[in-house]
């Protein structure tokens, strides 16, 4: 192999590189599926996350967040993130939330959310304050800015708009409740969706998007669900 040969070569990997690092760099498109996550193969960088309650609750909340199999009667063989508070300020949200990357920067994006979750409450249930199925409105949300727990006035609010109950906020909508769907109690299997009413945010000037799913309650007492999928899809704007 002579010395040209050589170096037309070295010049074609090169530009095999190039290219390679700009469809790397490429942002994902504003239409299509950003996220389907079953939990399979982990957290995948989940994170679990409480507040609306006052800071003297803190104790009496005893939030949990974890990796964990599906509860009995559903199939232990299938993952999931489990959230259980104690809502002893009548107002608790629990949620998760996850960091999405690669997207176009400073770009307004329309989401449709699908969720499956396990939960053991049926529509008929009451308690205090309200039912933990029907009192429980369960919100989607996503926004450039981290959702995070922030303190003000000796309460811990969310840092971006989710709303209040079963009001909805800039940041979130409501796709549903709790209820399991049954007429007694036990752990099923539910789907819920903000299909019809999408919900657009715009990304931050990296490209990210912070999206989370969670239960804003009015029940006061002990609540345990099971995040098993969690699909944000880019639609175009209706």
């Amino acid at each position: 192999m002579n010395r040209l040969t050589t170096s037309v070569l070295a010049l074609l990997a090169l530009v095999s590189v190039a290219c390679q690092d700009n469809q790397s760099l490429t942002p994902k498109p504003t239409t299509g599926v950003l996220l389907d996550e079953t939990f399979a193969n982990g957290q995948n960088g989940w994170e679990g996350e409480y507040t609306d309650y006052g800071v003297a609750q803190d104790s009496l909340i005893q939030f949990k967040f974890e990796y964990v199999k599906l509860p009995s009667p559903l199939d232990s063989t299938r993952k999931s993130l489990h959230v259980y508070g104690r809502n002893r300020s009548d107002d608790l949200f629990m949620f998760v939330r996850k960091k999405l990357t690669g997207l176009a920067p400073n770009t307004e994006y329309t989401l449709l959310f699908d969720v499956e979750l396990a939960s053991m409450y049926p529509e008929n249930s009451i308690g205090i304050g309200g039912s933990p199925a029907t009192s429980v409105f369960l919100k989607a949300g996503a926004s450039a800015q981290k959702p995070e727990k922030v303190k003000k006035d000796d309460f811990y609010h969310l840092s971006v708009d989710k709303g209040s109950q079963s009001d909805e906020g800039k940041n979130a909508v409501i796709i549903g409740n709790v209820a399991n769907g049954k007429q007694e109690e036990g752990y099923a299997l539910i789907q819920r969706s903000n299909k019809g009413k999408p919900l657009t945010v715009k990304t931050n000037e990296a490209g990210e998007l912070w999206v989370f799913v969670g239960t804003d309650s009015g029940f006061e007492g002990d609540q345990s669900l099971y995040y098993s999928r969690v699909k944000v899809t880019a639609v175009g704007k209706e």
